[in-house]
C-alpha cells in the first residue's frame, strides 16, 4: 500500500505532455469507485468508501500503534491509520475461522492478506511462516486454499470431508498412518455419490469446517510452505472459476491464480452457496472494501497515462 501513490504519480507523468498529467490527477480526485465503467468490482455491495477518499486528499498519516508513516492502514500492525476512523471501516462476520501463512519474505506493503484481518479482525489470524499451529488432530475441521493434483472444487468439499472424517482423524492408529490422507480423498463412483443418505450425510459433514488456511506469498515462493510437514493430510480446494483483477498479477501465471483477499472472498462466497445452501446477498462483500477501492484508483492512473 505505500507504494500505491506512486504508481500513480508514476503513471500519470508519462502522460503526454505536463496539461494531460494535470487533467489526470484532477480526475482521479474526483472520480469514485462507481464512476469507473469497466470496474468488474463495481457491483458489490460496499460500505461508504467516503473514508478512504478523504485519507487518499489527506495523504500519509501515523499509525496509532507504532507511529510509521502510512496510507489507510498499518500493514504491520494491522490497524486503520490515523486519518480513517475504525468505526468507519466496515467488519465482516466469517461462518468459519481463517488462518493466513505469510511467507517471510512476502513485501508486507504488497500483501492483501492485511485487509482481511483489518475487516474480518475476530475470525482472521496472520502467522509468518515458519510460525504456524499444529493442524493435525483437526484435520478433518480444515482445508487448505491450494491449487494442486489433490485439489478439490468448494462443491465437493462435503463428500471429500466426511472421508477425512471417517478416515483422517486418527491419532496414531497404524492401519491410518500408513496412507497419507490426501490419497484418500479420491472421487467414488458415480453410483455412491448418487445415495441421497450419503449426501445428506456429507452435508452435515461440511457443515462442521471449522477452518480454512491460505498462503499468502509470491507463486515461486510456495513450495516451502506447501511441502511443510505441518500442512501434510489437509484437504486442498481450488478455486477455478475466477478471475483475478489484482494490479500485481505474476507474469506467466493464469489469470485464476487470485491474490489472497480475493481468493478468500471467493471461497467465502462459493461456501455460502454450495455448502451453506443459502442466497448470497452481499454479506462477505465488504471484504474487498480496501482492494476494490485501490483497483479503481490504479485503474484510473493507467488509464489516465494512456497505460490502456
Amino acid at each position: 500500500i505505500c507504494s500505491l501513490f506512486q504508481i500513480t504519480m508514476s503513471l500519470s507523468s508519462s502522460a503526454q505532455g505536463p496539461k494531460r498529467s494535470t487533467e489526470c490527477l484532477e480526475s482521479l480526485e474526483l472520480q469514485t469507485p462507481s464512476s469507473f465503467q469497466d470496474n468488474p468490482l463495481q457491483q458489490l455491495q460496499l460500505a461508504s468508501q467516503e473514508v478512504l477518499e478523504k485519507a487518499k486528499k489527506s495523504g500519509r498519516s501515523k499509525c496509532p500503534r507504532c507511529s510509521s508513516s502510512r496510507m489507510f492502514y498499518c500493514y504491520t500492525c494491522f490497524v486503520p491509520v490515523e486519518t480513517v476512523p475504525t468505526k468507519e471501516i466496515p467488519t465482516v462476520k466469517l461462518p468459519l475461522k481463517i488462518d493466513i501463512i505469510k511467507h517471510p519474505n512476502e513485501t508486507d506493503g504488497k500483501s492483501t492478506a492485511v485487509h482481511a484481518k483489518l475487516l474480518a479482525p475476530d475470525d482472521v489470524t496472520i502467522y509468518k511462516y515458519p510460525c504456524i499451529p499444529e493442524y493435525e488432530e483437526k484435520r478433518h475441521e480444515i482445508a487448505l486454499i491450494f491449487p494442486g493434483p489433490n485439489s478439490v472444487s468448494v462443491k465437493d468439499i462435503a463428500f471429500h470431508l466426511q472421508k477425512y472424517t471417517k478416515k483422517g482423524a486418527c491419532n496414531s492408529d497404524d492401519d491410518c498412518s500408513k496412507e497419507p490422507a490426501l490419497k484418500q480423498a479420491k472421487i467414488e463412483p458415480k453410483e455412491e455419490r448418487n445415495s441421497n443418505e450419503c449426501i445428506s450425510s456429507s452435508r452435515n459433514e461440511a457443515t462442521r469446517l471449522k477452518k480454512i488456511i491460505f498462503i499468502d506469498s509470491t507463486w515461486n515462493q510456495t513450495n516451502k510452505i506447501i511441502t511443510d510437514e505441518r500442512l501434510q493430510g489437509l484437504l486442498q480446494i481450488e478455486l477455478k472459476t475466477r478471475k483475478t483483477c489484482f494490479w500485481r498479477h505474476q507474469k506467466g501465471k493464469p489469470d485464476t491464480y487470485l491474490s489472497t483477499i480475493e481468493a478468500i472472498y471467493y471461497f467465502l462466497v462459493d461456501y455460502h452457496q454450495e455448502i451453506l445452501k443459502e442466497n448470497y446477498k452481499g454479506q462477505y462483500d465488504n471484504l474487498l472494501f480496501f482492494f476494490s477501492f485501490m483497483y479503481t484508483l490504479i485503474k484510473n492512473a493507467k488509464c489516465c497515462a494512456g497505460k490502456e
